[in-house]
Order: C-alpha cells, then sequence, then structure tokens
C-alpha cells in the first residue's frame, strides 16, 4: 500500500492542536475560546485516517476479516492496557489522599458502568480514551458494511446521525438530548471513520483529485476560520453550549483530508511528519503527564497563570514535546522486552 506522508504530517498539527484544546483553559478571555473552537478538526481527522487505512487495507487483503479481527484486537489491548494505567493512577491519588478512602474508592469504581467503560471510554482520569472505544465501534461498523458492498449507505446513516449529534453539541438552544453524550461512535465517530474509509472505497470520488490542492488547502483555512466562528456564536451569542464539533467540522475535515491527497509526499523525510506518525501515543500520554504537571503546579501555587497566553503557549510545547519522547521511550522499552 502506498505510504502517504501528508497524512503524517497533518497528525502533527492535530495532535498539537489536541494538546492545546487540553492545555489552554476554555473559560479565559475570548481569544482562548476561539482557539479551542479552532483546533476541532483535530480528532475528526484521526477518525478519517484511520477509516481511510483500513478501508485501504480491507480492499487489498484476501481474507479482510483477519485484518478487521488483527486490528480491533490491537485497538482492544491499546485500550485495556492504558484503562488499566489510568485506574491504578487514580487509586494510587485516592490512597495518597489518605482522607475517606473507602468512601472515595466506592464512589470511584460505581463509574466503572459497562456503558462507560466499553462504550463511552469514560471512569477514570484518562478522559481521552473515548477517541479508542468510539474507533473501535465505528470500525466494526465499517467492516459489516464493507462486507456488503454498503458503504455509501452507511455514509449517509451516519451523516444523519452527525446531524443529530450536533444537538448534544452546540446546537442545544434547539433541542437537548435525553443522551448521556453525543461524542461517542454512533453520532461523532462513525461518521468521519465513514468519511476516510468512502475516499478509500468510492472510485468516483478520485476525480476530486484534478482540482488543485491549494484549492483544498484554501478551502480547508477557510473551514477553520467558520469553525471558529460558527463555535462563537452558537455558544455565546445564540446561548448555545459548548460544541466539541460542528457543522462546519464535516467541510473542513473533507478538504484537509482531499488536499492530503494531492500532495501524498508532503512532509517526506521531515522530522514533524515522523512525529505525526505517532500522534496516537502522544494523545494517549498526554493527559496524564498534563495531570501530574498540573497539580505540581497547583502545589507550588502557581496556578494563576493559567490565564497568561505565553505561558500557555510554552506549557503547550511543553506537554507535547514530553509526551512524544515518553511514548517513544516507552516503545523502546516495549521493543527490547519483545527482543
Amino acid at each position: 500500500m502506498e505510504r502517504i506522508y501528508s497524512i503524517d504530517y497533518i497528525k502533527f498539527f492535530a495532535i498539537f492542536a489536541v494538546v492545546v484544546i487540553h492545555v489552554f483553559p476554555l473559560d479565559g478571555f475570548a481569544g482562548y475560546f476561539i482557539i479551542d473552537n479552532a483546533a476541532r478538526f483535530a480528532v475528526p481527522f484521526f477518525f478519517a485516517a484511520s477509516g481511510y487505512f483500513f478501508a485501504q487495507k480491507m480492499k487489498h487483503e484476501d481474507v479482510p476479516f483477519l485484518y478487521f479481527k488483527s486490528y480491533c484486537i490491537k485497538l482492544i489491548k491499546l485500550y485495556f492496557v492504558w484503562l488499566i494505567f489510568y485506574t491504578s493512577y487514580d487509586v494510587v491519588l485516592i490512597l495518597q489522599d489518605r482522607v475517606h478512602i473507602e468512601e472515595k474508592l466506592r464512589a470511584y469504581f460505581k463509574q466503572f458502568t459497562l456503558l462507560n467503560l466499553l462504550y463511552y471510554g469514560k471512569g477514570t482520569s484518562g478522559y481521552q480514551l473515548w477517541f479508542l472505544t468510539a474507533l473501535i465501534w465505528s470500525t466494526f461498523a465499517v467492516y459489516i458494511f464493507f462486507r456488503f458492498k454498503q458503504i455509501t449507505v452507511l455514509f449517509m446513516i451516519s451523516f444523519c446521525l452527525n446531524l443529530i449529534g450536533l444537538l448534544g453539541q452546540a446546537y442545544t438552544m434547539f433541542v437537548k438530548l435525553p443522551i448521556n453524550s453525543t461524542r461517542d461512535a454512533m453520532f461523532f465517530g462513525l461518521f468521519y471513520t465513514t468519511l476516510g474509509a468512502l475516499f478509500a472505497l468510492n472510485s468516483r470520488l478520485s476525480g476530486l483529485n484534478k482540482v488543485s490542492g491549494q484549492t483544498f488547502l484554501g478551502l480547508a483555512l477557510i473551514g477553520v476560520v467558520v469553525q471558529a466562528m460558527e463555535g462563537y456564536i452558537l455558544d455565546k451569542v445564540l446561548s448555545g453550549s459548548h460544541g466539541e464539533y460542528f457543522f462546519s467540522t464535516i467541510l473542513l475535515t473533507a478538504f484537509l483530508f482531499l488536499f492530503a491527497l494531492n500532495y501524498k509526499s508532503l512532509g517526506k523525510g521531515l522530522y514533524v511528519t515522523k512525529v505525526g506518525a505517532n500522534a496516537l501515543g502522544i494523545y494517549i500520554i498526554h493527559v496524564f503527564l498534563l495531570d501530574v504537571f498540573n497539580k505540581f503546579i497547583k502545589f507550588v501555587n502557581l496556578d494563576h497563570i493559567s490565564e497568561n497566553f505565553f505561558w500557555n503557549l510554552c506549557y503547550t510545547l511543553f506537554i507535547f514535546i514530553s509526551s512524544y519522547f515518553t511514548y517513544d521511550y516507552l516503545q523502546k522499552i516495549k521493543r527490547n522486552i519483545k527482543q
């Protein structure tokens, strides 16, 4: 399968955007809110990239089920390893507190319902693990519809579900859905994973490659601005709620992905592309490092500096770089153990 360096290149900026979202305070001045909204292209792009490569691989496999099985097992193992890690970390913090330990442990493990653990990926301080559960369920759906050659049907279904999911995001001023969250597989991950798969499987979309890649880049940059404006207007002007994806996110993700497919060699040989290829590792571990350093900052009574823009920028770079090298070091340990 042809290596597409541009996707890893864009993943670098996407994973940096994720760290920005988690570091910068949302309730600061308006600029922080706009930065948060503009960065919301990241996770949809990760879903789309995962769907694209999964479908590409399936398309060339003699026995697609075997690849689907190995792929899902890999994701499931990754999820449960880090679920155990974050659970252990949380329990250590509770024990260290030494106050009402039994009561706190009981309240903590009460969140460990099957729905939270197996679907929403919730329950621990590793709140970002929801991405893995959403990707697993989304991949399962893509595989089923792929086998029946009905990816287009799944795309239309997932598109409708994504629009409904907006009512659980910033569009709550119209209708507030009576469900836990729409940041999940059904309303969020499924659509973008299917979008990526559709780019890999639908030959009619190849005609879009005739459009200039610079045009798609321009449209994507416009999409970032529109997404930031959409989020701001819905929340601050129309009294909606904070959104994690928007209607404009659909077009932004599609344009960004088409740009990547037009410049497949973009980023080849660059260090940022290598970092982008390890985006999932950074995504999983950065929340742990962020929590550790946030606790240290609070301990030394410096938490007031979280409102300073330059501090947040430097702090983001620090967490990002630390996460990459920590993950890279863990991978080296893993390889040495296997040897």
